[in-house]
């Protein structure tokens, strides 16, 4: 029951900043923003919301620095929004997701490469020693 209600308030929060930051803030420095996920502890004190920012390593540090300035306003505009006693806090933390599927589809490629490489030297290759290694009865009684 409790995980269900965390579940839906973080839900909740993460709508309504995202629909807050479609809006925009005022910051120059926030980029493309989108808002992958967002866990709310089992107190429902705290809220960690996940981000990714498109652009480059510059444009995320500084969407990052844009959020952490405008938290305390957006943590005001989920307390208006909200119907519970107490607003989370908010954390924003950038999501490592987009960087890690393209880790795991480089070394996916790689993998791909190397069995490749792999099935063109076993097309060629033969076996070692004879063609059928096993002893037979009839081998033992020639001897």
């Amino acid at each position: 029951m409790a995980g269900e209600r965390q579940a839906r308030l973080a839900d909740r929060i993460r709508v309504i900043l995202a629909e807050r930051l479609e809006k925009g803030l005022r910051d120059p420095r926030l980029g493309f923003v989108t808002l992958t996920d967002c866990r709310v502890s089992g107190d429902l004190q705290h809220a960690s919301v996940f981000y990714t920012v498109l652009g480059t390593e510059e444009e995320r540090i500084a969407s990052g620095a844009a959020l952490a300035s405008a938290t305390g306003m957006l943590r005001s505009e989920v307390g208006r929004q909200l119907s519970t006693r107490l607003v989370p806090t908010l954390e924003f933390i950038p999501d490592a997701l987009p960087e890690n599927a393209d880790h795991i589809s480089a070394l996916l490629r790689e993998a791909r490469e190397r069995d490749t490489e792999v099935a063109k030297l076993a097309s060629s290759a033969s076996h070692a020693g004879e063609a059928d290694p096993y002893r037979r009865a009839e081998d033992s009684e020639e001897d």
